[in-house]
């Protein structure tokens, strides 16, 4: 590893996929108000219960207080306020469900998900959320002024790009940066595999929502 952060270098070690998710013509298709978004959004909701079990799970796995405190505010975000109502009123706009069937990579991510959640293993489970909200951070901040009328294009970008968002992304990749030098080789590698697993869901759930 070189001297450079340890999330730095996660992303470094997959940089061609991770390019092809915050590139992604279906990412830059929201920024532009062009997206189909119900199939997507659909599916994107599929992962709210696995992924504040996740978030429970890295309150209970964290190795201090001061990590544990932005997991909890995080989870409440999630669990009751603007995430979960955009949701409802996007799909009601768009004529989609919350109970649709799960793609076969939704359900691999969320395997993923439970995987590192059953393990109870802190730095894995950082991992995974720092791609999935990192890599969201990514495609949303290539979004240019102003953004699309439509609520359901705006809204999502704006859940995925403001100020409050950069700072949660900046605390995961900080969690990992705090990790990462202090952890032996094979521990370090196997976080490196479930990063890359988890950026290549990223880029198979774009795919998907293209077809």
């Amino acid at each position: 590893m070189s001297e450079e952060s340890f999330s730095a270098w996660l992303r470094a070690q997959c940089a061609d996929e991770w390019e092809a998710v915050a590139g992604h013509p279906f990412a830059a298709a929201i920024t532009t108000g062009d997206a189909d978004m119900r199939h997507y959004l659909e599916q994107d909701f599929l992962f709210v219960d696995s992924f504040t079990a996740l978030l429970g799970a890295a309150v209970a796995s964290a190795d201090s207080f001061a990590a544990r405190v932005p997991y909890g505010q995080f989870l409440g975000q999630v669990a009751t306020a603007e995430e979960k109502t955009y949701f409802h009123r996007a799909l009601a706009a768009l004529g989609g469900s919350t109970e649709a069937a799960p793609e076969p990579v939704t359900a691999e991510f969320r395997a993923l998900m439970d995987e590192v959640r059953a393990a109870q293993d802190y730095p894995l489970i950082v991992a995974v959320l720092c791609v999935a909200e990192w890599s969201y951070l990514s495609w949303a901040e290539r979004a240019r002024k102003p953004l699309p009328e439509t609520f359901v294009h705006r809204e999502w970008i704006d859940l995925h790009e403001g100020p409050e968002f950069r700072a949660w992304v900046d605390f995961l990749r900080g969690e990992l940066d705090r990790l990462g030098p202090v952890l032996p080789d094979e521990r370090a590698a196997q976080v490196l595999e479930t990063f890359r697993r988890a950026v290549a869901l990223e880029r198979r759930f774009f795919d998907m929502a293209s077809r």
